[in-house]
């Protein structure tokens, strides 16, 4: 198989074994920006897709690379937890001139940690999923990219199974801006009350999960990051004369972050 296009918002496509074809295009409300999740770049997709004309990984990276422009750090080497977040750890390191070094293995022999049955289970079982690469970073300050902070549980004994095994300095690193809000549209985001940007821990959130600093990226660079090559082929669009950008106005939905909602919510 390959990458063909993307189905637009609103459209209605019809696959026969002949040909593609759009049979409708639900229009949307004059001058109403689109409102794709902006977390689907973030954490959900896989880093292969393709939306609105770009690669997840591209876009990751590029948070990254934002990262390091907003929270840079005197360190020796940048890492990440296996592996979500290695394009932005790739990014941030590049950005930044440092190394780019493992310093955790995942243990493929260990269950899923979500399904324990309590906290304590959860976290023993976090320690228990990674080896340590301990020749890799003993003695030095390490960052740790991540790409999102939820509730704080599962960073915390990473941290300290770092510090155990050499590690200097441990600073963190998010490649997303911190979750506030619930989502209406579909994601199963904690409560309120589970989301660590709302408790009172969030004040020193360091000294909580045991870091020597914690800085997450910009709402501001999140979404630069993200429209950055869309913008760019608008303009390119543009410039050459050709049709309008089927993309119309550029908008992402950032309501967990920011809880301004993309649609009015009725109760």
């Amino acid at each position: 198989s390959r990458y063909y296009r993307e189905v637009l918002p609103g459209e209605i496509v019809k696959i026969s074994r002949y040909d593609v074809q759009t049979l409708d295009v639900v229009p949307r409300p004059e001058g109403d920006p689109s409102a794709f999740c902006i977390f689907e770049y973030v954490y959900f997709a896989r880093p292969d897709s393709i939306f609105e004309g770009q690669m997840v990984y591209s876009v990751r990276r590029r948070c990254g690379q934002q990262l390091a422009i907003e929270a840079p750090v005197e360190a020796d080497l940048v890492s990440t937890v296996p592996e979500s977040a290695t394009p932005a750890a790739l990014g941030y390191a590049q950005k930044c001139g440092l190394p780019y070094v493992e310093v955790l293995c995942k243990n493929r022999y260990v269950g899923r940690t979500f399904i324990q049955p309590n906290m304590r289970l959860r976290q023993l079982g976090v320690a228990k999923k990674f080896g340590v690469l301990s020749d890799n970073f003993k003695g030095k300050r390490v960052v740790i990219i991540d790409d999102s902070i939820v509730r704080g549980n599962t960073i915390s004994p990473i941290i300290k199974l770092l510090r155990e095994s050499g590690a200097k300095e441990v600073h963190i690193r998010v490649a997303s801006p911190p979750i506030r809000f619930p989502c209406y549209m579909g994601i199963n985001i904690p409560t309120k009350e589970e989301l660590i940007a709302n408790r009172p821990e969030f004040h020193d959130l360091a000294n909580y999960i045991g870091a020597d600093s914690v800085v997450y990226l910009s709402v501001e660079g999140l979404v630069s990051s993200v429209q950055e090559s869309i913008k760019a082929r608008q303009e390119n669009e543009n410039s050459l004369k050709t049709q309008k950008s089927r993309l119309g106005k550029i908008g992402h939905c950032i309501a967990c972050l920011t809880g301004e909602y993309p649609v009015e919510l009725e109760w």
